[in-house]
């Protein structure tokens, strides 16, 4: 997007008070330019249509035609990047998960004492609305969710590797989309930082278990690193992994933000580089910010794989990007063969998969 040319917002809500703040938060930044605001899904399509807006930030829970209704009309006639403000409950969670499988660009969660992190808020929405302006937008298509797959019964022995995967904005519907390619009896064990409050991680661990051959779970502390099970780390929590005698574990803490994130992928990056050395695969995915590239460091440092995902294949290039600058991955490697080159390096044959599709290559 031009410098020159305001970021056009549209704020969707069905409460006066919202309607109110979100402009005042989005104020403080001079690119962006609040062009209206509506009360509900009507309202919202019909301004669309009159004001032309770059982004939409969109209430879920309105009367009348609902946030999903409205994101589904959206996303079928003219899709725009949608950032979802959602309540922060189990609820909210629920139909936040759901509204990124439709295809909105982020969330922010609301505030439950609004006045208290308005600052943070308006960092972190602006923040979203301007990588969301410059997003190359990939529409979804609605086909409904695929059968339940079948699950592997645990597998024996260890992992063949450990994959530590790093990845933010456009993220959930990434992860959903690798872990649907991944066998149930894929042979290495997944550790995951997605980038998400707490409240939320479990809720989208327990959708890419339903969407996924493999076992995917919220991390706890002791969990054991297994061949095909996906352990995603809690947000508002730090993952790292410790190899023991009876099995290799991951190990939560609450230490400090690192990169202004925790969970922080560079913790989970650094760790998993100490611990498995040349067992170890970096791979950093979609994301603002440079958070795991140092970590991708690290690993390629201790004789592991490091992948970065293709500039193409991305909602938002900074995570990757900010790998590739540094010299830290090895291959950068298209979304639509992340699965098939992960099964390789795990140790399934081209035979076994089918086709391992083409990676290439950005650095020795």
């Amino acid at each position: 997007m031009s410098l020159q040319k305001k970021i056009r917002v549209l704020v969707v809500d069905d409460s006066a008070l919202m309607r109110k703040l979100i402009p005042q938060m989005l104020a403080v930044d001079t690119s962006i330019d609040v062009v209206g605001t509506a009360m509900d899904g009507s309202f919202c399509l019909k301004k669309i249509d009159e004001l032309k807006p770059n982004v939409v930030t969109l209430d879920l829970e309105m009367p009348g035609m609902n946030g999903i209704d409205t994101l589904k009309e959206i996303m079928r006639r003219d899709p725009l990047p949608v950032i979802v403000f959602s309540s922060h409950s189990t609820e909210g969670a629920t139909v936040t998960m759901k509204a990124l499988g439709l295809g909105a660009f982020d969330f922010v969660p609301k505030p439950r004492d609004a006045s208290a992190h308005m600052a943070e808020t308006s960092r972190e929405l602006i923040a979203k609305i301007k990588a969301a302006a410059d997003c190359k937008l990939k529409p979804r298509i609605l086909i409904g969710l695929p059968p339940k797959p079948q699950k592997a019964a645990v597998l024996k022995g260890p992992a063949s590797k450990v994959v530590a995967i790093g990845v933010s904005t456009g993220g959930p519907q990434a992860l959903e989309y690798l872990l649907t390619q991944l066998p149930a009896d894929f042979p290495g064990t997944i550790v995951v930082v997605q980038h998400m409050p707490d409240g939320f991680t479990d809720m989208f661990a327990r959708r890419l278990d339903e969407l996924s051959p493999l076992r995917v779970k919220e991390a706890q502390s002791g969990d054991v690193l297994q061949p095909g099970r996906v352990l995603i780390c809690p947000g508002s929590r730090h993952m790292r992994v410790k190899r023991l005698p009876l099995g290799d574990i991951v190990v939560l803490t609450d230490d400090a933000r690192v990169n202004g994130h925790r969970p922080s992928a560079d913790v989970l990056l650094n760790s998993v580089a100490e611990e498995f050395h040349v067992q170890s695969i970096g791979v950093l995915m979609t994301g603002m910010g440079d958070d795991g590239a140092e970590g991708l460091g690290a690993i390629k440092k201790h004789g592991g794989m490091t992948i970065a995902q293709s500039e193409e294949s991305c909602v938002v290039f900074g995570m990757p990007k900010a790998a590739i600058e540094r010299g830290y991955a090895i291959r950068v490697v298209g979304l639509d063969v992340m699965g098939a080159t992960l099964q390789a390096l795990c140790g399934r044959t081209t035979s076994e998969i089918g086709s391992s599709g083409r990676a290439v290559r950005a650095g020795n």
